[in-house]
């Protein structure tokens, strides 16, 4: 009863962004124009920008950028010396990829909120496309953070909620089946060790939300390989050997759940997960460009579930989310810009085609202005004037996180 008020509690969270990216869709530019004007009050003059500044001259006077044009007044900023925009800065988000090594990308309450803006009308679309996942518990990936990290989180799990406002947030660890601590296991075996026994502790699983094909076939395969040792640790409600990496991740104790898993000992990774969660209503997933062969292995895999491939996140922002069967444009999110692979002309939003192909520029609220994600992505269509895309893969390479 309480995962179910929860979830009816999260949707109404969501409810007013999500009618508002439904009822704009067909003020594409006049939407665009004001977040740039919105952005603008917030930037540091040092950026060279003045508020009021149009659309245009933004475009024509400001130029192009990568991490490596940010880095030194990030580190500014880090230090003090800096503010890149009015916005209290929340934490710095460590990422890394084929164009750096490690990127520190700033997360202000303004860019946060620039994400909560996607995440309610992707969350509302979730609902009512598959409405069995408001039926019980749900997994949102968390990542397991080396030591080497951990500082630069100062104190924020790397974990998909926390990109959630407040009260969304608030709402949806009410609905988690895996604790967020996982994510500082003392070593990425055992966080994913910690991550299947809590998953194996539910039954109402309902909803597993990956990046990674790969990592969700990998975790498959770990249930199958560790199922004895799973089943120890749900009897005794202790970690066993694992408890000194484990000592700050609560242990899930649930001996009904022990015996069920034992008595399916044998079968293949599959049939184990097929058996220990028949209710799971969604799998969510990368399932374009190099993820789709792994895609289809997942669909194989868990064929009582739903699957619904990702929206083009980067830690940098966010570009589209699945709506309604597309993927839009995030329009209610930054200010965006398209570069056209054919000439490198830069077009906004409103000056796509069908068939454009585009790499996506963004300026968001963590004062990164005409950032180039460098992917590869095609127009497929409109939903009203909002663009839909289909994700074709990275310009340059292949990055290492996502």
């Amino acid at each position: 009863m309480l995962t179910a008020l929860t979830h009816r509690a999260l949707r109404v969270a969501c409810w007013q962004a999500d009618r508002r990216f439904s009822g704009q869709r067909n003020q594409l530019q006049q939407v665009q124009r004001q977040k740039l004007d919105a952005l603008l009050q917030r930037v540091s003059p040092s950026a060279g920008v003045t508020p009021g500044m149009q659309w245009e001259a933004f475009r024509e006077q400001l130029p192009l950028t990568r991490y490596g044009d940010w880095k030194e007044r990030i580190q500014a900023q880090r230090e003090g010396r800096l503010q890149l925009v009015n916005s209290p800065l929340q934490r710095y988000q460590p990422t890394s990829g084929s164009s750096e090594a490690l990127k520190l990308i700033p997360y202000t309450q303004a860019f946060l909120g620039e994400l909560d803006s996607a995440i309610g009308p992707w969350l509302s679309s979730l609902y009512r496309q598959h409405p069995g996942i408001a039926t019980g518990r749900h997994y949102w990936s968390v990542s397991w953070l080396p030591e080497s990290q951990r500082k630069l989180l100062d104190g924020n799990f790397n974990d998909d909620s926390e990109l959630l406002g407040v009260a969304k947030r608030i709402l949806a660890a009410r609905s988690q089946a895996v604790p967020a601590g996982v994510a500082f296991a003392g070593g990425a075996d055992d966080a994913m060790f910690a991550t299947l026994a809590w998953l194996v502790a539910h039954d109402d699983l309902r909803m597993l939300s990956v990046w990674s094909p790969t990592f969700a076939l990998q975790q498959l395969d770990s249930l199958a390989q560790w199922a004895p040792e799973l089943a120890r640790v749900l009897a005794s409600g202790s970690w066993g050997t694992r408890a000194g990496s484990l000592r700050d991740v609560p242990v899930p104790h649930r001996p009904d759940r022990a015996r069920r898993l034992t008595a399916l000992e044998g079968l293949s990774p599959a049939e184990l997960a097929q058996r220990l969660w028949p209710g799971l209503a969604l799998v969510s997933a990368w399932d374009t460009a190099d993820a789709a062969p792994w895609a289809a292995q997942l669909r194989l895999a868990l064929p009582q579930a739903a699957f619904e491939g990702k929206g083009l996140w980067a830690t940098e922002g966010v570009v589209t989310i699945p709506y309604e069967d597309r993927y839009p444009l995030a329009y209610q999110s930054h200010v965006y810009e398209f570069e056209r692979l054919a000439d490198g002309v830069v077009l906004a939003p409103w000056e796509l085609r069908e068939g454009d192909e585009v790499s996506p520029i963004i300026s968001g609220g963590n004062g990164l202005l005409r950032y180039r994600l460098d992917d590869r992505i095609a127009v497929t269509g409109f939903m009203g004037q909002i663009p839909c895309f289909q994700f074709l893969g990275r310009r340059f390479g292949v990055d290492l996180v996502g």
